[in-house]
């Protein structure tokens, strides 16, 4: 089976430096989450806010090691009032893990995207 995993980060600042460790960390805690093998992953699709100008979030993704996965950045729609410096990410990966058991994963402030998922 395809499963989808998200997940979201924030940057405080748009940093290039910045981009990579929290990207690496949102994709590191999705596989470490889920008990994901990267091996399973089919491809990756990371969105950034307009206001993250310094780095592809996927060069990131690529740096942290999967360099054989297909990615793709877009960016964010802008909407006023909207959280600034997010990058989201979708995971497309082989999983026999219940639709009901995925994990998705938000850090660094973005939980308050999906208070349906933290409701603590």
């Amino acid at each position: 089976m395809i499963r989808g995993f998200r997940g979201a980060t924030a940057l405080v600042a748009d940093d290039a430096q910045e981009m990579e460790e929290a990207v690496a960390e949102l994709i590191a805690t999705i596989v470490s989450r889920n008990a994901l093998n990267t091996d399973s992953f089919i491809s990756i699709f990371l969105t950034n806010t307009p206001d993250l100008h310094s780095a592809f979030p996927a060069a990131a993704v690529r740096r942290a090691g999967l360099l054989d996965v297909p990615l793709l950045c877009a960016s964010e729609i802008d909407v006023v009032g909207a959280m600034p410096r997010v990058v989201r990410v979708l995971v497309h990966a082989e999983s026999e893990m219940p639709r009901a058991e995925v994990q998705h994963v938000y850090l660094r402030g973005t939980e308050k995207l999906r208070v349906d998922l933290h409701r603590d």
